[in-house]
This record gives C-alpha cells, sequence and structure tokens, in this order.
C-alpha cells in the first residue's frame, strides 16, 4: 500500500503523488485494459477533488483514493448506452429505446452485422439489387399495399412524402391535427421544410369533408395533397367532429388528388389491447378506406425497429424512393434485418407472443396481478421489515404517442424503505451495475411487472438490496 508523504503545513503535500498511485499493483490491470494516459487523467481528476477536500482538512487516504479512482474507472469503461430494466409500465418508452426486438429480429441483426450481406445486390441475375425489395412484398402482403419502401423514422417518411409529392404546391391539414409530436417537432414546420406550402382548414375541434372541398376548389389553389394526420398523443373529447378516411378519400377522388394519413403509431394489428379494439386503425383498414399513402412507424405499435414506412399507390411510392431525400433517410441493413424478421412473425401468425411490444400491450390483468404479488412476495423476502411491500392496482401505458387515451389496468409493486428518500434510491436502481428504471410516486417506488421482459423479475429484489446497500453506504 502506498503511504502518503508526510509534511507540515499545506494537507495537500500529505496526498500521494500521480507517479505512485499509477505504480500501485490496484492500478495496473486498468492501464493493461484502458492505457495508460486514460488511468493517468482518472487519477488526476479525483487527486483534484482530494486536494479540495484536503484544504477543507478532511484528508483521504491512499486506499480511499484508489477506491475513488476505480470506481471512476469503472464508469468510464461501460458502454453509454447500456441496457436498463424497465419498471415503469411504459410498454413503448422512448427515453429507454421504445420497443424491445423480438428473439428473431436480434438473431436477423446479428446474422448481417457479422459479414456482407445482399443489400442491394441481386443474388438472381448478378446485378445491383434494391433494399426497398427486401421488405416490400411483406409489407404488400400484410398491408394490402401494391408498393412500400422504408426509411429511418416516420417523421422522415412525412417529410420526403411532402417533399417528392407536394413541393412549391399546396397540402390541404385540418386545424385540429396540426400536432406537435416529441422533441417539439411540428407538422407546419415538416411542411414548410418540405418546400409545400400549408392549407388549414375546419377549427380546432370541428373540421368537415366540405371544408376540404372548398379549399381543393377555391381561386387560384395549387393543392397537391389532402392530408389526415393521427393526433397521436392527445386526445379531443367532447363537441368535437373530422370526417372519416373514406369521406375524405371520396373529396380527394373528386378533385383528383392523393390522401395521404399519417397513422404516426401504425399497427398491423387489430383490436390491440386484453380487452380487444381499442380504436386504432390497421394500416390495412387505412388503405381500404381509400388512402393512396399512409405512413407510419416500425418501432411503435408494430413492435420492430426505428423505421417509417411508406405503402399505397405504386406511382406515388415511386415517386418519393427517386427523389434525393430518399438517399438521405434510407435506412441501414440492420434495421431491415430486423425488420423483415418482425414482419415475418406477423405473416406466420406468431406476432401475439414472439413481439415484445404486442404481447406486454395485450397481457390481462390477471396474469399481472399473479406476477406482482409473485415479486412482492419475493421483496419482502430479500428486502426485510425495513422496507414495506404491497401491491396496489394501477394504470400502464402504451407511451410513444401511442393508444393516448387507452389506460392498460395493471398491478403494481410499491415499496417504501424506511430511512432512506425514494428518490435517492430511485437514483441507486438506475446507475446501479444493472440498471432498472421505476415510478416514482407519492413517496413511494412503484414497479410495474408488465414491461418486465422473461426472466427479469427474478433479480430485481437482488438489485432493490444493492441500491439500498449503496445508500447506506454513502
Amino acid at each position: 500500500m502506498i503511504a502518503g508523504q508526510k509534511g507540515s503545513g499545506d494537507r495537500r503535500r500529505r496526498l500521494p503523488p500521480v507517479h505512485a498511485l499509477l505504480a500501485d499493483a490496484r492500478l495496473e490491470s486498468w492501464q493493461e485494459r484502458l492505457g495508460r494516459d486514460v488511468v493517468r487523467r482518472g487519477v488526476a481528476a479525483v487527486l483534484a477533488v482530494a486536494r479540495t477536500q484536503a484544504e477543507a482538512g478532511d484528508v483521504p487516504d491512499a486506499a480511499a483514493i484508489l477506491d475513488r479512482v476505480e470506481r471512476r474507472l469503472r464508469g468510464e469503461s461501460r458502454p453509454r448506452l447500456r441496457a436498463v430494466i424497465n419498471a415503469t409500465g411504459i410498454v413503448l418508452h422512448t427515453g429507454l429505446g421504445r420497443a424491445p426486438l423480438a428473439a428473431e429480429a436480434v438473431e436477423a441483426v446479428a446474422r448481417v452485422a457479422a459479414g456482407y450481406s445482399n443489400l442491394e445486390f441481386d443474388l438472381q441475375d448478378g446485378e445491383r439489387g434494391d433494399r426497398h425489395a427486401l421488405v416490400a412484398s411483406a409489407l404488400g402482403e400484410l398491408t394490402g399495399a401494391p408498393a412500400a419502401m422504408v426509411v429511418n423514422n416516420n417523421a422522415a417518411a412525412v417529410l420526403l412524402l411532402l417533399a417528392a409529392l407536394a413541393a412549391g404546391r399546396e397540402v390541404v391539414v385540418s386545424r385540429g391535427e396540426l400536432v406537435e409530436i416529441g422533441g417539439s417537432f411540428r407538422i407546419p414546420e415538416v411542411l414548410a421544410q418540405s418546400g409545400a406550402s400549408l392549407v388549414e382548414v375546419g377549427t380546432t375541434n370541428r373540421t368537415y369533408a366540405r371544408d376540404y372541398t372548398a379549399a381543393t376548389k377555391r381561386p387560384g389553389a395549387t393543392v397537391a395533397l389532402l392530408l389526415k394526420v393521427h393526433q397521436s398523443n392527445f386526445r379531443q373529447v367532447g363537441f368535437t367532429a373530422a370526417p372519416g378516411i373514406a369521406e375524405l378519400a371520396a373529396v380527394a377522388r373528386g378533385g383528383g388528388i392523393p390522401l395521404a394519413y399519417d397513422m404516426g403509431s401504425g399497427t398491423l394489428w387489430p383490436g390491440l389491447g386484453p380487452q380487444g379494439a381499442v380504436g386504432e386503425p390497421t394500416v390495412r383498414e387505412a388503405l381500404a378506406a381509400g388512402a393512396d399513402v399512409v405512413t407510419w412507424s416500425g418501432d411503435k405499435l408494430l413492435g420492430g425497429p426505428q423505421a417509417g414506412v411508406l405503402c399505397g399507390r405504386a406511382d406515388l411510392i415511386r415517386h418519393c424512393a427517386r427523389h434525393p431525400l430518399a438517399r438521405a433517410v434510407r435506412v441501414d441493413k440492420l434495421t431491415l434485418a430486423a425488420l423483415e424478421a418482425t414482419l415475418a412473425l406477423y405473416r406466420e401468425g406468431r406476432a401475439a407472443q414472439a413481439v415484445p411490444a404486442l404481447r406486454m400491450l395485450r397481457r390481462p390483468p390477471g396474469e399481472l396481478a399473479r406476477e406482482a404479488e409473485a415479486l412482492a412476495a419475493a421483496c419482502g423476502r430479500r428486502l426485510g421489515p425495513r422496507v414495506e411491500v404491497t401491491v396496489v392496482a394501477g394504470a400502464s401505458a402504451a407511451g410513444a404517442g401511442a393508444l393516448a387515451a387507452v389506460e392498460l389496468p395493471t398491478a403494481l409493486v410499491r415499496l417504501r424503505a424506511r430511512g432512506a428518500a425514494v428518490s435517492e434510491w430511485a437514483a441507486a436502481l438506475r446507475t446501479g451495475e444493472v440498471p432498472l428504471v421505476a415510478r416514482v410516486q407519492d413517496d413511494a417506488l412503484l414497479l410495474d411487472p408488465r414491461t418486465l421482459l422473461p426472466g427479469q423479475s427474478e433479480g430485481v429484489p437482488d438489485l432493490l438490496a444493492a441500491a439500498l446497500t449503496a445508500l447506506a453506504a454513502g
């Protein structure tokens, strides 16, 4: 062990020097793993804090400094993007990466990532291929669309659609659908960026088909597109009115104008939720009702990777695919591999159980109650009398702007620890070796089993105990 330098006067002289700490056996393996320069910077940073402490009269010894250096290096050597346990009950949690992938999708990504692939190479004739063709047939089968293409997210899909079909012309949108989605992205701003001009119709709460007709027939109109936008993360109730897809399709056909529908989340599964239908149309239903092009997300209600899908009339999709912006927003081989594998599960009729997000959304309350009771009992055994553990009724959420008006009944494990602030306990859980994210409400920690993946419940009591131990140790 290093002995601190003895000095009279300046307490900082009692701190071990950098070279002595670097020579300690405890840091040798770190230098082999991360390099001497990285470890040196870590030592210097810890010593800077220790000098401030020493000036205040608290001089840490060499062992304490080495502990701090190792903790710092351990934190710096972790990947910044880490797997976490989601106990919030928000299935499509944007902050936590939205939909977890099915095992089949993960395997497909690993296969493609490990080597070369036929991303843009036709194995039949040995010529240049089209990456969109890799999933177009599956999307067509599942949605009934004559053509489809994939970009990196739904916002990109909407931007590409508007730029390709309406730049320099007008797009008609209901005032009640000029929404703002996460990250402060607003439909009017997306329209402006595409080069199209916005024509608002109706009022905030009531819009009729005749409003769209009037907009297309007014003098000097240059309408290129009627656009219906899913309200996503909010709902209007009360004195409201809005035309359906079929009504708008009739207006569009009468004016020889395409109808586009930005579905936001989008889904291929009818009757989402444990109680069945929740009023969310499928992509197939939107196209069958008369939409010419539909855009939707791959990583929300579909339960696949982040992607934006455009499907519909072949001539319109072809215009989008040939637009210069299409290259800027195209997807890579990993996304296509995960999406193709996810779509295969729908085609094979296995999505309900194999796609994690779909399975979570459809879990029945009784099953969740049994899992919550089992988890509460395990927590009680592991944590002992210092923690009050109960099971209470609650609600989960789809998240990511999907199913905004739908509450999914669930059972929550409620925990209160004596002598520990719940906010500090939650922070210790988030920053542990295996991060766990929970709800904090009414001075208690809440765990929702809906979003725990298979096998994760078993390790939760130990994580809770480790976090309390870390708090007690300061």
